[in-house]
């Protein structure tokens, strides 16, 4: 287990992207926003336009503050990572999770909370890396069962009212997972969670309080006698590369600017499969040998670095949460990009051997110990065997590009998902190279086989397999883990009425055909980060706030270098950067107050 606060990784990457030279001011000149005159009186500047830097930003311009929102990024690629997202998030005793007949109260989530992060690097004392992150989880599971969700109403924010039930554990009520549906999404997906903050920002810049500062890289935060006092960097050429796509790293001027604070909300590591490696720890395994990736090129934790070499800290850097039911995107945006299956409790997971996977290893249960059991076979794939009757009712795919019925709020588009399987799963089916579609189970082992090219199926162990399972399906009991997880989601009316198919044989020719998905790890999220307090101040390696410095989203581990611990309830990134954004850009304007 690693446990030191700042890996090599980082630092190598920090190595690699330093910037020097003088280039030509009047490139500069030519991409200077509203007030540049005044550039080097902001109050506060933001780096990186995602989820947690729009809301750190509102919340400054709120309070009247001058705001410079930075980023290496085009204009088109403002939202960052939450834009393409499902728009999934975590609430407690909601008025959905109440029309469903969910009994969800705060101290079962904190159960549950606390039952999944494994708190375990000194907690009780406040220079260890736990400390602050499970002050954090306190503060947010407070939020999430108080105001978040009447604070993002009042800002024209809805859900879908049917809420999901992501982790639904390891099978011990004080373990991982949730004991109840909380998975909540957002009615148009991702763009809508961003939208109300981009509105606020854009009122703001409209007013003179923001100016964006777009193709900006930072490369480094400007200290005077050990305060943070600005950044600089460089200016790269203007891009017109649309949405996620990776864009250009020429370089045609340089900068500095200066404010009171700098909040830092550059986001994670996913993009960078050597720093993902490099920072994996031993407890998973292996690094696989080959990933998908789950965020655009941008998301490269450059700025982790950098604010290290301000004095910041970084806390548990080995915690990290990625997917292992990944699709590599037939139709791709970013390089490498990868799509995750959002998966019902019915389909068989196989290793890439045909053993089938014991408890947890069910889908949608504990994605870190799957993870793990995947790595340990010596292979980084998987196998998902179904049917068409399971991949029409459970498939969703995570991205708020691949539900253009919630991201659009098409209500006729979505009521198609009673009688059709989603086009997007039916395209991936067709158009995917992971998908093996056949009519009978020697057809689909040839097919999987051929499709690896390294002829690991056996055809007799895995119809054993599927044959001992499909038995277990005759009584409304069983022994088997996994009839009883879909017995149990069929018991809750979410689940029964969309998101779980009818209990059936595997091998039922009505439920065909059957379906062979190869499964890919996708890297996402960096659990770890800058360590911070409450009000998202960056912490050293002595507890004390780097002056000036603050943090939030991502890049902090989602609040205090590490709310989630080592596992993720879901839901919870996206709330994570609302909350730890909100929480950074009011300390940051109490800061600047004169």
């Amino acid at each position: 287990m690693q446990n030191s606060s700042a890996p090599a990784g980082i630092t190598r990457r920090h190595a690699l992207t330093a910037t020097g030279g003088a280039l030509a001011a009047a490139a500069l000149a030519q991409t200077a926003p509203a007030f540049a005159a005044e550039s080097q009186q902001a109050d506060a500047i933001v780096v990186g336009h995602g989820l947690a830097g729009l809301v750190a930003t509102a919340e400054l311009a709120a309070a009247g503050r001058k705001v410079l929102l930075l980023d290496q990024e085009p204009e088109a690629s403002l939202g960052g990572q939450a834009f393409w997202s499902f728009g999934g998030l975590f609430f407690v005793d909601s008025e959905e999770q109440r029309l469903m007949g969910i009994k969800d109260t705060r101290d079962l989530a904190w159960q549950d909370w606390l039952g999944t992060a494994g708190f375990d690097r000194g907690v009780g004392d406040p220079t260890g890396q736990d400390h602050w992150g499970y002050k954090w989880a306190e503060a947010y599971v407070d939020f999430a069962a108080g105001e978040k969700r009447s604070w993002l109403a009042g800002l024209g924010v809805q859900w879908f009212p049917l809420v999901g039930w992501a982790e639904r554990g390891g099978g011990l009520a004080d373990g991982h997972g949730n004991s109840v549906p909380r998975f909540h999404v957002t009615w148009g997906t991702g763009p809508a969670v961003v939208e109300p903050f981009e509105k606020k920002v854009r009122a703001a810049q409209a007013a003179g309080r923001v100016a964006f500062r777009f193709r900006h890289r930072v490369d480094g935060l400007v200290t005077t006698n050990g305060t943070v006092t600005g950044v600089r960097g460089a200016v790269l050429e203007p891009s017109t590369v649309s949405r996620g796509r990776p864009s250009s790293r020429t370089v045609v001027g340089e900068f500095e600017l200066r404010a009171p604070v700098v909040v830092v909300t550059s986001g994670g590591i996913g993009a960078d499969h050597d720093l993902v490696r490099q920072n994996w720890p031993d407890r998973l395994g292996t690094p696989p040998k080959t990933m998908i990736t789950g965020v655009p090129a941008h998301v490269d934790g450059r700025m982790l670095a950098i604010a290290e070499s301000a004095g910041g800290r970084i806390v548990n850097p080995d915690r990290m949460w990625h997917y292992t039911e990944g699709l590599r995107n037939y139709d791709p945006i970013w390089p490498g990009h990868g799509i995750r299956i959002l998966p019902g409790p019915s389909s068989l997971w196989f290793d890439a051997t045909g053993r089938r996977f014991g408890t947890p290893d069910i889908p949608g249960y504990d994605t870190l110990h799957t993870l793990k059991s995947i790595m340990d076979t010596g292979y980084d794939y998987s196998w998902f065997v179904t049917t068409q009757k399971i991949i029409a009712k459970e498939f969703a795919l995570s991205g708020s590009e691949q539900n253009p019925d919630l991201t659009e709020k098409n209500v006729w588009k979505l009521l198609s998902r009673i009688w059709q399987t989603p086009e997007p799963i039916e395209k991936f089916k067709k158009h995917g190279e992971d998908f093996v579609v056949a009519t009978s189970l020697p057809e689909l082992v040839r097919g999987m086989n051929k499709l690896t090219g390294d002829g690991l199926i056996r055809h007799d162990d895995l119809k054993r397999q599927i044959e001992a399972r499909d038995r277990e399906m005759d009584n409304p009991y069983t022994k088997d883990v996994q009839v009883m997880g879909i017995r149990n989601a069929l018991a809750y009316p979410g689940d029964a009425l969309s998101r779980t198919a009818s209990a059936h044989r595997i091998l039922d020719p009505d439920a065909g055909p059957l379906i062979a998905v190869r499964l890919n790890i996708l890297t996402r999220k960096t659990l770890g980060g800058l360590q911070t307090d409450l009000g998202g101040r960056v912490l050293n390696a002595s507890g004390e706030p780097v002056p000036g410095l603050y943090a939030a989203g991502e890049v902090a581990g989602f609040g205090g270098g590490g709310v989630h611990g080592y596992r993720s309830l879901e839901g919870t990134f996206l709330g994570g950067c609302l909350f730890s954004g909100r929480q950074a850009g009011r300390a940051a304007a109490a800061a600047t107050a004169t």
